[in-house]
């Protein structure tokens, strides 16, 4: 689509869709935060699910749009390489909250199992890395079981929220979920139209995604870098940038619940990037098309994840900088991949 492009065009193209893709975050942080006390959800169930899959829709269109074209790595690593981003980000908002460490302060027993969902979901694409190249019906086996695996672990968190086993103690700078106040103009708004505002920011959200995609392609072509590069720390950023804003949004709101399970929930739904790639991708299986580079976004992602449910679970108080010890080390782990990664390129 954007082939004929200069490689200057086609950059101002990327940042302009990328800033569309940001704003829509922004307002979709609001609706989230209403729906999650209109239907009773609570924050961490509507961040993980609602708000992360919306958020994620840009990035899902752009993996299986470039693996229609048989663009198997910069699919792959769009995939993994905006959950290694988007945890990055639960940093930033670390350090934007200053009354505490965040992962002290947003306790939430949802979350943390999300986190160990996620690295179960990490574990699968590996899983299919060392294991035959079949497919079935055109998919490798892992792409059934990726879903599979998301269904249930969402009934899990449902269940973990309904009915905790467990309940993290709570301080003075810990943050309850709690229903807020509408303001008259959105108590006059029905659920049902928060819903449809909320549809309405995610088709665009995907036609966005659509159009970021064939310029992350065209880019890739045009400037000769690693179509890995270009996935992990071009596209997957951009599209990753709602849940950069919905995050800070979110902090600001003191919807700390809804940060942080936006975050976590928007990367186990990134996850499904991978099955559905799969499906697009008519040459094998895509587990086994792409390279070592790619994987080693999925390597990434599950060192930062551990160290995020690492934090989540001890709830450091405050650390060095007044952000908690894991924040430093997921901004230490990300930006060193970030150097391999250009190093290898």
């Amino acid at each position: 689509m954007f082939a004929d492009l200069s490689l200057l065009p086609l950059a101002g193209l990327f940042v302009a869709l990328a800033g569309i893709i940001a704003v829509s975050g922004v307002l979709m942080t609001g609706y989230a935060d209403r729906l999650a006390d209109r239907t009773g959800l609570g924050e961490a169930i509507v961040g993980a699910v609602i708000l992360g899959a919306a958020t994620s829709l840009s990035g899902t269109v752009v993996s299986i749009s470039t693996a229609l074209e048989g663009r198997a790595s910069l699919a792959f690593s769009n995939s993994v390489g905006g959950i290694a981003a988007q945890t990055a980000f639960l940093a930033l908002a670390d350090m934007a909250f200053r009354r505490a460490n965040l992962e002290h302060a947003a306790a939430e027993l949802t979350n943390v199992f999300q986190g160990v969902l996620l690295i179960f979901l990490l574990l699968l694409p590996l899983g299919a890395m060392v294991t035959p190249e079949v497919t079935l019906l055109g998919l490798h086996p892992i792409s059934y079981v990726i879903p599979v695996a998301y269904a249930g672990g969402l009934l899990v968190s449902r269940a973990v929220q309904e009915k905790p086993m467990w309940k993290p103690v709570r301080t003075r700078q810990t943050r309850e979920d709690a229903p807020e106040e509408e303001d008259a103009a959105t108590a006059r708004r029905s659920t049902a139209r928060l819903f449809g505002e909320f549809a309405g920011l995610m088709l665009v959200m995907g036609i966005v995604g659509y159009l970021l995609g064939q310029a992350g392609s065209a880019i890739t072509d045009r400037a000769g870098l690693s179509a890995s590069l270009v996935g992990a720390l071009m596209t997957a950023v951009a599209t990753s940038l709602p849940e950069l804003v919905t995050t800070l949004a979110a902090v600001r709101r003191g919807a700390l619940q809804l940060a942080v399970g936006g975050i976590i929930g928007g990367n186990t739904f990134d996850t499904l990037f991978l099955p559905l790639s799969d499906a697009a991708y008519r040459d094998g299986s895509l587990y086994h098309a792409v390279g070592q580079q790619d994987y080693f976004w999925v390597v990434t992602a599950l060192l930062m994840s551990t160290v995020l449910i690492g934090g989540l679970v001890v709830r450091e108080r405050s650390g060095p900088g007044r952000i908690g010890v894991e924040s430093t080390l997921l901004l230490v782990i990300y930006g060193g991949a970030i150097a391999l990664q250009i190093f290898a390129s």
